[in-house]
């Protein structure tokens, strides 16, 4: 039977990044695809000329790229003004960020989506917000009370395993020259203990599918400085096949 799945994003690219390779497959076997994203993206990294002709504006219109490439079937903005990578961002047109909104406020506004959509599944972020972003985690805490007042009868994190990342990140702290406010320690609680994933999602056969979601959110990887989109791109098929070919999840309910 088909059934409808809602993805609950923080940014325009989360998408993209996390779920499209589940979302793509997903579409392409008969299922209803919903993504809801909370907030327009605008204190993303991006070059100056973008931030100047505004950057909401134009990451909300690779969104919609984003989500025609996936098959999305519906698309809903919430319209937070994004929090910032420390959450206290504060925005000077005087819009509510997501970390400002209360949290059932939020979630009341995704619960009337799932009861529209009469949703069988809720992905959303683990409880670490991933990597710890304060907007990621507010999606968690209000994606996990829109499903509570839903009666949604299957909620998932998008995660990854903890240990590869943490890792990494060592590794790269000892060769690399890297940003002062980079916070290696926090890689150390990132993401979900390999043990405690639940799903594996093999979207090989759909990373043509993800690569141009990714590619979608090119203002995400402008700028002179390095950005992971862009070096995801960059990538060689084999190593994108590998480093993404699978999409990671933990069954919360």
């Amino acid at each position: 039977m088909p059934r409808t799945l809602v993805f609950f994003h923080a940014h325009p690219d989360d998408e993209a990044l996390l779920t499209s390779g589940t979302m793509a497959r997903a579409a392409a076997e008969g299922q209803r695809v919903v993504l809801i994203t909370a907030t327009s993206g605008e204190a993303g990294l991006a070059a100056h000329e973008l931030q100047e002709r505004g950057l909401a504006e134009i990451r909300e219109e690779e969104l919609v790229r984003s989500a025609r490439m996936l098959g999305v079937q519906r698309l809903e903005l919430l319209h937070y003004a994004d929090s910032g990578l420390h959450g206290d961002r504060v925005p000077t047109d005087g819009t509510t960020t997501l970390c400002q909104a209360p949290v059932d406020e939020v979630a009341t506004a995704v619960a009337k989506i799932l009861d529209q959509e009469q949703a069988d599944v809720l992905v959303t972020y683990d409880a670490a917000g991933g990597y710890g972003h304060p907007d990621h985690v507010r999606v968690h805490e209000c994606g996990i009370e829109a499903a509570h007042a839903a009666g949604t009868p299957n909620v998932f994190a998008v995660t990854a395993p903890r240990e590869p990342f943490a890792i990494g990140v060592q590794l790269a702290d000892r060769l690399l020259p890297l940003p002062d406010e980079f916070d290696v320690e926090q890689f150390e609680t990132a993401f979900t203990p390999r043990r405690d994933i639940t799903h594996r999602v093999n979207v090989r056969r759909y990373l043509d599918f993800k690569r141009a979601a990714l590619g979608a959110h090119a203002s995400q990887a402008s700028g002179a400085d390095v950005r992971t989109l862009s070096a995801l791109l960059k990538l060689p098929r084999p190593v994108f096949s590998l480093l993404l070919g699978t999409e990671f999840y933990q069954r919360l309910s």
